[in-house]
Parts: C-alpha cells; structure tokens; sequence
C-alpha cells in the first residue's frame, strides 16, 4: 500500500509539474467548487518562485528514496526522517486545504487527491514501521511530559496530583476502547524480556512497586502502559488512615520524593473484595504489613495482625499471582520491628503455618549493613521464601546525592526518601544477596530506576526483576516502555538473547 500511494503521489505531481510548464490547465470542472484552473494559477501555487508541484514531487521522490534505504540499512535516523518528512507533508496538505476551501474558494481535484495521499501515508509508514515510530513516541512524550505536564503538576500538592492521577488512571483502566489506544501506543513488546522467575511468566522485567496503587485501582490500566507486573499496597489487616500530613513531597534536584504514608490503607477485607471480580492481564502481587497503630504492644500482636491478613486473602477469591511480606516501611508507629533475628523468625514461623502455595517475596531495608542483612537473608532461606526485593526508602540525609538546599527545606518533617538516594545502597545490596544467595532466593531491585540504563545496571547485580515509581513520576509514564525498548538494544549490544541471560553477569 505504502508502494502504490508512492507511485500514486509521484504521477500526481508529476503531471500537474508537467501540465504547469506546458501552461495547460489539467481536464477539471470549472463549476463553481470545483475549479483546478482558479486554484492551479492562484498566487499560492508557487513559493519563491517554484511550483508546489515541483515541491510536491521532490517530497515524494525523496520519502521513496528514504523508505527504501531505511529498509535497507535499518538505520534509526533514516525511519526518524520518515516520520518527519510524512508528517510535514501532512500539515502542508492540510494548510493547502484550508487555503483551497477558504481562501480561494474553489477545489483542485488534483491537489486533493495528494493531500489524501499525504495522510494515508502518514498512517501506513507509521503502521509499517512500529517498532522504530515507537521509539519516538517515547522521545516526544517523554520531552512533552517533562517541559510542560510535570511542571503543571509540581504546581499542585503531591499527594492530591497523586489521587487524581490514580483515579484517573482507574477510569481509563476501565474502558476497552482507551485501555487498548494506551496498550497500542506504550505498550512495547519483545520476546527478548520474557522470562519465568519462581515460577511465574513475565512479559517483561519491569514492575510498579507497593506504594503506588495502595488502592488496587491500577490492576487495569497499568499492563497498558507496559508494566510486566504490579505489587498492589503494601495492605493491612485493619484499615489506616494515613500518618499525619504531608504524606508526600518532592525534591526535583534530588529526583526523590519524602514518603510518609505509613501503610495507608483501606484493609484486607475491602481491598480483597475489590479485586475479588478482575482478571488479571500481568502478574499481580499483593504486598502486606503489620496495621500502623499504636495498640500494639507485643510482638505477638503485630505477628497475628499480619497473619490475619494473609488469612483475608488466602480465603477470598482475588487471582493474584504472588505475596509481598513488607517488614521494611521506615514510617510505622510504635517500636514494634521485624529487623532483629528473633522477631523475624517469629513473623517468618507463624507465617509458614499457613502453608501459601503462592510465592512469597521479603521486602527488604536499606539502612542495615552487610552483616545485619546477611544475617536476614541466613533466616528467610530457611523457610519458603521465593525471593527478596532491595529495598526499601532512605533513612540517611546525608546521603551525598541529596540536594543540601531541599534537605534543609524539609527538615522538621517526618519521612524518609524514595529515588536516586536509594539507588547505589540498593545495587550494593542486589549484589550482595546475588553473590551469596542467588540459587535458594531470586532477587527483585527497586529504588532509583529511571532509565533503562539504570534498570539493566540492577540486572546484571543480580536482579532478576526491577520494580520503580518515582522515575515514572519524574521522567513520564512512558518511561517503562522507553525502558522496555532500550533494554533489548543493551542486550543486543552485549550478545544475549534474553533478559534471563543478563541477570547476575557482573557477579558470576
């Protein structure tokens, strides 16, 4: 088709170049709307001096000669000047319309026949070339994201673009018709990043971290947008308002944001009820942790509370695919913690009573050391966990990557910090249990991912999957389909085959 409308285009133009250097008017009506005459030898046929024509046929000519070439030489540069070439001819077609309809007043049949043939072909070589249109989608909606909808939000409270995004996000998860325009357009798919890990099927590597969709309101959009899987919370047992406000800031320099939720949540039972009716395109994990309140006194308590919520969803109906154990969030209440070996083992025994035939994955601190995690990670390989996820927030301000001014700006409030200050503890820690862990626990990276560079770097530490949210709210939802698509160009790169093949390279 891309072929015939070539040919179409290049006969057209090169007869109205003919026909106007014979100075013979081409065989058209002369009635009132349909004039070539009136439109052929108005003053808007000719630029400086050349017949657009002529403009029309080196546009045609040119756009043969780089299709061709570019599938020749599937050089990216070359199907870059494609889709501008096609598109400027598009809007010069357009404007010539506009001119013919409203500024002479009368229809060339000829001229109308190439600007249909400008927009068919628009259509057609974007469809032709969908991988390589893809990768400048994500260029411009990256560049549009970031120049002008980032800095409208950032005008706006957090927490409250937080809200609306989400719920926005659910209505259009919502709707067959949107959800598959998203899929089309962010989605990137590629055998190359598909892998089994513990058992289950990822399309692709990168996955919405607990925190985001604390609501499990996303599970339907968020496969369109091109994630390979979601951990919805973290939940609790009873419901949690929140901590006190703000619960959300931001720190552009630093690209972080200061997170202080608290486990906000609507409880299992709610959260088990909404979920119960959907089927799921990707991989769901349900993350749980212990309610954030200050009855609790006794470990035990806190234990039970948990187990309890494991108890809501294992007899609910919801298909989600594995379990997420948070015994890492920086912004609980009470002095209740799962970090010393005793209370672990604890939690760890009463949750192996309930004999979950789901996997199992630990989230994990950062601001222990070596030997505090090491001691951790000893514990859980004795029971059935699948894995760990590497990590969790930032306790440290006086992480060097932290811009001083906005640390100093949110001194006094409560909450630690999500983004590049959890990036380089988080690949340490990545590495640390690949090396010594990596054939009883698969590993899961999360913290500072915001380009494919940076999640490929957690992959060859050890990671087998990559979770992120802040990169998606600094650089566009885009970003995981960006990242997707430039992950097989850095497998390509290195000679692999798969994204399997990556994981733990540098630690082998």
């Amino acid at each position: 088709m891309i072929v015939i409308l070539l040919l179409i285009g290049v006969t057209d133009a090169s007869y109205l170049t003919y026909e106007h250097y014979r100075d013979f008017l081409p065989p058209c009506s002369n009635n009132i709307f349909l004039d070539c005459g009136r439109v052929l030898r108005s003053q808007y046929s000719v630029v400086f001096g050349i017949p657009l024509a002529v403009l029309g046929l080196i546009h045609y000519i040119i756009l043969t000669m780089l299709i061709v070439f570019s599938v020749i030489k599937k050089k990216h540069w070359l199907t870059d000047l494609i889709f501008l070439l096609s598109a400027a001819g598009v809007v010069i077609s357009l404007y010539l319309v506009v001119l013919q309809l409203f500024v002479i007043r009368s229809v060339c049949f000829y001229c109308m026949l190439s600007a249909l043939n400008s927009v068919l072909l628009y259509f057609l070589i974007r469809y032709y070339f969908w991988p390589q249109y893809q990768r400048l989608f994500f260029i411009k909606q990256g560049f549009l994201y970031r120049t002008i909808i980032k800095p409208l939000f950032f005008l706006v409270d957090a927490e409250l673009v937080h809200v609306s995004m989400v719920n926005f996000g659910a209505q259009l998860g919502n709707i067959s018709v949107t959800r598959g325009l998203i899929k089309r357009f962010y989605t990137y798919d590629n055998q190359m990043l598909r892998q089994k890990v513990a058992g289950i099927v990822f399309s692709n590597p990168i996955g919405l971290s607990a925190g985001f969709d604390y609501e499990a309101k996303l599970t339907s959009v968020l496969p369109a947008i091109g994630f390979g899987f979601e951990t919805v919370g973290t939940i609790t047992n009873r419901p949690y308002e929140g901590n006190v406000k703000p619960r959300l800031g931001r720190l552009p320099k630093s690209q972080s944001l200061l997170v202080n939720k608290g486990f906000k949540s609507e409880g299992a039972e709610v959260i088990s009820k909404r979920l119960e009716s959907k089927r799921f395109a990707f991989p769901v994990g349900i993350s749980i942790g212990r309610t954030n309140i200050a009855t609790f006194k006794k470990q035990k308590e806190a234990v039970q509370d948990i187990v309890q919520a494991f108890h809501k969803f294992e007899k609910s109906k919801v298909k989600h695919t594995y379990y997420e154990l948070n015994i890492s969030c920086p912004n609980l209440i009470g002095g209740i913690s799962f970090y010393p070996l005793p209370n672990l083992k604890e939690l760890l025994d009463e949750i192996k009573k309930l004999h979950l035939e789901k996997p199992v994955f630990v989230k994990m601190p950062i601001e222990k050391n070596d030997q505090e995690v090491r001691g951790m990670l000893d514990l859980i390989t004795n029971y059935q966990v699948a894995g760990v996820i590497f990590g969790n927030l930032q306790k440290d301000r006086r992480n060097p990557v932290f811009d001083r001014q906005e640390i100093v700006f949110w001194k006094g409030k409560i909450g630690h910090f999500s983004g590049k200050p959890t990036y380089k503890r988080s690949n340490e820690l990545i590495s640390l249990a690949y090396r010594h862990y990596h054939q009883k626990l698969v590993v899961i990276g999360c913290g500072g991912v915001f380009t494919a560079q940076d999640a490929y770097t957690k992959i060859k530490l050890g990671a087998s999957l990559v979770e992120l949210i802040t990169g998606m709210i600094y650089q566009g939802p885009q970003l995981i389909g960006e990242i997707n698509l430039q992950l097989v160009d850095l497998l390509k790169n290195d000679g692999l085959k798969n994204i399997s093949q990556a994981v733990g390279i540098e630690n082998r």
